[in-house]
């Protein structure tokens, strides 16, 4: 197994804001190189923590790293998606604080083999969870020019989608388009050569949405935060790190639902001056990481924290 450095993002500050009790239960949605998992263990007496991962390779990493495991933490291979069922076979039904550092992390970025970098030349795959038949391969070559366009559009926010779906087009029916810097080469030529001058790298959201398409990051984010807040006991957090903007957004619009009371119905003579709101946002603006941090750590310059906590439950 190849050896990697990463330094965890908000390592502390996201920690703290769970407010983690010694003897809770918490979970680790993300446990990556489990830079946060060892933190939330520090603080925990007699606490058991939960840590999740779809990647076999950050389960197989952290075991070698960590061996023998703490008795008080459970390291489970599967997608955070499957939170509530992955925690219920584990005899848990209740937490007091769930942590999701998303993204991908820095060992999957330099593993030169995964695909996920326009910086190495690879085979096409980005798949977190290795065991997925669904690759960048097969979307890149099998998927409809209308498919490719809308994830562009919709996970890349690519202003140039559908002239970067029609090179792949025209590409593919001459050849499978393998590797990673075939790729990027489509890319570029359909981007104008003045725009490929600004803004980063050209293929930098073509690769964003097709790693978001192949693992349905969205989609897996908002199934688990819906359980996470059905999970939460009173005063328990949920603390999200997001790296990118359709992530924040999701989270945001979530956390704003969860704590706003629900609407009264129109007509009604009196309105409730007690309506009961479950959730309370800890963080109106995200908390952001200091100019520290990033100059240490370029992959924190993105990075948002938002946190929100389950309200006690009203008096009968």
């Amino acid at each position: 197994m190849m050896e990697y450095t990463h330094e965890t993002v908000l390592l502390s500050t996201a920690a703290d804001e769970l407010n983690v009790k010694p003897d809770g239960t918490y979970v680790d949605a993300t446990l990556g190189r489990a830079g946060h998992t060892k933190r939330i263990l520090s603080k925990l007496t007699n606490g058991q923590l939960y840590a999740f991962d779809q990647d076999a390779d950050a389960i197989a990493a952290v075991k070698a790293d960590m061996d023998p495991l703490p008795a008080n933490l459970h390291l489970l291979h599967t997608n955070f998606r499957n939170l509530k069922a992955a925690l219920a076979d584990e005899g848990v039904t209740k937490v007091d604080g769930i942590l999701y550092d998303l993204g991908v992390s820095s060992p999957q970025f330099d593993d030169s083999q995964r695909g996920f970098s326009y910086r190495f030349d690879a085979p096409l795959d980005m798949r977190m969870d290795q065991s997925q038949s669904l690759t960048a391969k097969v979307i890149v070559n099998e998927w409809d020019f209308n498919d490719i366009v809308r994830i562009l559009t919709r996970y890349g926010e690519e202003h140039f989608a559908k002239q970067i779906a029609r090179q792949i087009e025209r590409a593919r029916a001459e050849k499978p388009i393998e590797t990673t810097f075939e790729l990027v080469e489509l890319i570029k030529a359909g981007i104008p050569a003045a725009k490929r001058r600004t803004g980063g790298h050209p293929a930098k959201k073509t690769f964003q949405a097709l790693r978001i398409a192949v693992n349905d990051e969205l989609g897996a984010l908002e199934e688990s935060l819906t359980q996470a807040l059905t999970l939460l006991n009173p005063q328990g957090r949920i603390a999200v790190i997001t790296f990118q903007s359709l992530e924040d957004r999701l989270v945001k619009v979530m956390f704003k639902e969860a704590s706003t009371a629900p609407e009264v119905p129109r007509g009604l003579p009196v309105l409730p001056q007690d309506q009961h709101v479950p959730f309370s946002l800890i963080t109106r603006k995200p908390i952001l990481p200091d100019a520290a941090e990033i100059e240490r750590n370029h992959r924190a310059h993105s990075a948002k924290l938002r946190v929100i906590e389950k309200n006690a439950e009203e008096a009968d």
